[in-house]
This record gives C-alpha cells, sequence and structure tokens, in this order.
C-alpha cells in the first residue's frame, strides 16, 4: 500500500468525447472535463467539492479528445476503497456520459500525473475533398479543401522530429519554454479512408499538435513547400503561413510514466527548467 500520512494518491485514467466541454481546465459557469469528475468524486466520497482536486496528465483545449487521459488525486484513506470506476461511472452516466473512467488505481505518493510522464501520444484525423464525409465520425475529424499528397505528408513530418525549439508552433505563455523532443510524427490511412497522424513527445506546448498538423497539411497540399517549412521552424516565430488546425480532429491517446523506482526522479528532471538551444 502506498500511504502518505493520512490521504491515498489514487491514478485515475480516464477517456471523453471533448465537443461539448470548454476544456479540461475548471472554469467557473463552464462545463469543463474535471469540473464534471469533481462533481462526480465529491458525490462518491461523500465530500464537499472544496476538499476534491483533480492533477492531470495533459490539460486538452476546448474540444479535444482523449482516450489515455491521466490524472490523480489525493484521498482520506478511509475513503480510497469505496472510489471505483464502477461507482465514479456511475455518476458520470447520470450527468456526464461522455466522460469514462476505465481505471482506479493506487500508486505511490510520489507519483505525478503531470511531471512524472515520460510521453504523450496524441492522434490528429484530416480528411480532404476526395474522401466521403461520414457523418459518424465528423465529431473527431477535421476536414481540409484541398487534395492532400500522402507522401509529402510523412516527409514533412520527418523534418521536425527531434529536440527543437517549436516557438513557431506554439502560443507563446509568459516565461515559457517552447523547447521539445518531438519523437514520432507518423501518418497512416484509417479504413475510412481519413488521414491519421501520430505524435509522440516528452511534452508539448500549448496548441503545438494541432499547430504541427496544420504545417504539414499545408505542406502536403501545396501551399507551401518543404525548404519553407524548415525555414518556418528555424525562424522561431508566429506565421500566418499555416492554419491551426481545429481542436475536434484531436485526441490524447496515451500517456507513458516510468517504472515506480523512477517517478520521483522524472518530476524533477521535468520541472528542471531548460535552457534555449544554440542557433
Amino acid at each position: 500500500m502506498h500511504r502518505n500520512g493520512n490521504s491515498v494518491r489514487l491514478r485515475l485514467d480516464i477517456g471523453y468525447d471533448g465537443t461539448d466541454f470548454h476544456g479540461w481546465a475548471a472554469q467557473p459557469g463552464l462545463r469543463t472535463v474535471q469540473g464534471e469528475l469533481e462533481s462526480a468524486l465529491a458525490v462518491v466520497l461523500r465530500l464537499s467539492e472544496q476538499f476534491v482536486a483533480l492533477t492531470v496528465g495533459g490539460r486538452t483545449d476546448a474540444g479535444v479528445h482523449a482516450r489515455g487521459q491521466v490524472a490523480h488525486i489525493d484521498v482520506p484513506h478511509e475513503l480510497a476503497d469505496g472510489l471505483t470506476e464502477r461507482r465514479l461511472n456511475g455518476v458520470l452516466r447520470r450527468g456526464a456520459p461522455d466522460i469514462a473512467v476505465h481505471a482506479v488505481r493506487e500508486v505511490p505518493s510520489v507519483f505525478d500525473a503531470r511531471f512524472s510522464a515520460l510521453r504523450r501520444r496524441y492522434e490528429y484525423r484530416v480528411r480532404d475533398p476526395r474522401v466521403r464525409r461520414d457523418p459518424l465520425t465528423a465529431r473527431f475529424t477535421a476536414d481540409v479543401s484541398r487534395p492532400i499528397d500522402p507522401a509529402l505528408l510523412q516527409v514533412a513530418s520527418d523534418e521536425l522530429l527531434g529536440l527543437n525549439d517549436f516557438t513557431s508552433f506554439c502560443k507563446a505563455r509568459e516565461g515559457a519554454t517552447a523547447i521539445r523532443e518531438l519523437i514520432q510524427f507518423d501518418w497512416s490511412r484509417a479504413d475510412d479512408g481519413v488521414f491519421v497522424a501520430r505524435l509522440e513527445a516528452d511534452a508539448y506546448c500549448h496548441s503545438m499538435v494541432r499547430s504541427l498538423v496544420g504545417a504539414v497539411v499545408a505542406t502536403a497540399s501545396g501551399r507551401i513547400g518543404i525548404t519553407e517549412l524548415v525555414e518556418l521552424r528555424e525562424a522561431r516565430a508566429r506565421t500566418s503561413r499555416f492554419t491551426v488546425m481545429p481542436a475536434h480532429g484531436l485526441s490524447l491517446e496515451e500517456i507513458s510514466y516510468p517504472a515506480d523506482a523512477d517517478l520521483a526522479a522524472r518530476a524533477a528532471l521535468t520541472r528542471a527548467k531548460r535552457d534555449p538551444l544554440e542557433n
């Protein structure tokens, strides 16, 4: 058992359809994933909502979906055994059926859903005009107006891999770094003909995935060339040469964590400030 004083740390594995949410983070007067989950937790635990606080692994924007979201919560040890996915889902089905809790399990007190993460994997679905629009997947697929060259999708994506300053693909936040390691950026075709991007990185800055997909789609549809794409990456400045893709095509698929013995070290490393890259 991983007890820390009078509390127990629990990990929640979560999925949701983000269409009708104003993002993950709780906001007064707005429907959010965090707000709905914390309300359900308060019901199950029989606590006031002010004593229920989730820490999330990937803070998704409004309209973004998830199949592999992770969060943690500290609860009094005498209440921990009563917090199960079955009971949580029972409450959610009544008020937030677009959220599902896949698992609830006890984790070490040093586990941090955000800072202990090794990698986060996203998927983005894009349909070009040559693919028949399917109303059943429209909530999860972005449409583009120009035909896409599949070969150029991968060529362009390969140019963005590795450790880079991704300022050109992020919405700047005061004092935040845009240095990230993009480990994977691959494309495939789904059975319905939709292009599916899979991106994996140690972390992302704000709107990074949708910007990267937008830049690559612009390249693969002839709006910009490969040389210009590289120049945009190296410029480290926001640009209007490509469009940030809409939120509804994006889904958080998986967050990976190290073994329990390495959780604290990973969290300390993640919190450390990264130095700027040299030109």
